[in-house]
């Protein structure tokens, strides 16, 4: 089997919860094992793959499950929120990753690792922190918990209040070398989930988590710059990447420039909580040295890779 390169492949953390009624951790292991499943064929053609994901869900049941322990349990600081989350999802896909290898014969291993990233102190995110986390409060509930723990609370477009943190832009990936390390022995390595556990390093050296959540995809796209992936895919709802989406001239994109890309964003033609970070994550990797990325939903993968369907990006 001829060596493709090395991939990292971006798993959205909804992906994991198909509906509401499909929530628990076994509904949540069979979303991934699907997903797995079309990783694997990416492995099967000879690529050497890290899967990053995110967490965002996981990390607000987890959240709510503190909340509700209150008074009865210590409350989880976010990071490691993050964490427990990196760790649940890691062994879900570990899980998947050896069972799918088992079955089809393949001697391989998967991996997951814990993963920080250090984002910088003085990131203006800090000063004006956006990203909505845990549950809904009354205003009074919301304005108690600000005073008593400092949080930052907004009114969250009519359905309540919630407590909002920084999303600071990833600088360094603490594991890298450790990822790169494992991939080159042959390993699947499952990381920087979430994007990885928000760290910031001391006057010393010294690393401490920090509350504030990192985007997926510019954490993955980090990592694949740090350790020189040949190809970056973000794995997301829709097999192609549209201009006009939703619209009666909606046009699917196949392969577009990163200048294309540029422009089409600067005609508004992304959306900001959707598709928006995913093409900037892109743009980050290319623009440092990447490749080529493809956007394609996980059934399309292999499709995608063979140049028959998903959005590629190149410089």
């Amino acid at each position: 089997m001829a060596k493709k390169g090395i991939a990292v492949v971006a798993v959205g953390g909804n992906s994991l919860i198909k509906d509401a009624k499909h929530q628990t951790v076994p509904d949540q292991y069979e979303a991934g094992a699907e997903s797995m499943h079309h990783i694997v064929d990416m492995i099967a053609e000879g690529w050497d793959v890290v899967v990053t994901h995110g967490n965002g869900p996981q990390v607000g049941f987890i959240l709510r499950r503190s909340e509700l322990s209150m008074g009865e349990l210590h409350s989880v600081p976010l990071d490691y929120c993050g964490a427990d989350s990196q760790g649940s999802i890691g062994y879900m896909f570990q899980q998947a990753l050896y069972n799918e290898f088992r079955t089809r014969g393949i001697q391989k291993h998967a991996a997951a690792i814990v993963t920080q990233t250090i984002v910088d102190r003085n990131d203006p995110a800090f000063k004006n922190p956006t990203k909505p986390i845990g549950s809904f409060m009354t205003e009074t509930v919301a304005k108690e918990r600000a005073a008593k723990e400092g949080w930052t609370v907004v009114e969250d477009a009519g359905r309540g209040w919630r407590r909002v943190v920084a999303s600071p832009i990833p600088q360094r990936i603490v594991e890298a070398d450790a990822i790169r390390t494992l991939v080159n022995a042959g390993f699947t390595v499952v990381g920087v989930g979430g994007g990885g556990i928000p760290v910031l390093e001391k006057e010393n050296g010294d690393l401490i988590g920090v509350e504030a959540v990192i985007d997926k995809d510019f954490g993955s796209s980090l990592l694949a710059n740090m350790i020189q992936a040949d190809l970056f895919v973000i794995s997301t709802a829709v097999e192609k990447v549209a201009i006009n989406f939703n619209k009666p001239d909606q046009k699917w994109l196949d392969r577009i420039t990163v200048a294309e890309a540029k422009q089409y964003m600067a005609d508004g033609h992304f959306a900001k909580g959707s598709m928006l970070p995913k093409i900037q994550a892109i743009l980050r990797f290319l623009e440092a040295g990447g490749k080529q990325a493809l956007i394609t939903d996980p059934k399309n993968i292999s499709r995608a890779l063979k140049g028959e369907t998903g959005t590629w990006i190149v410089p």
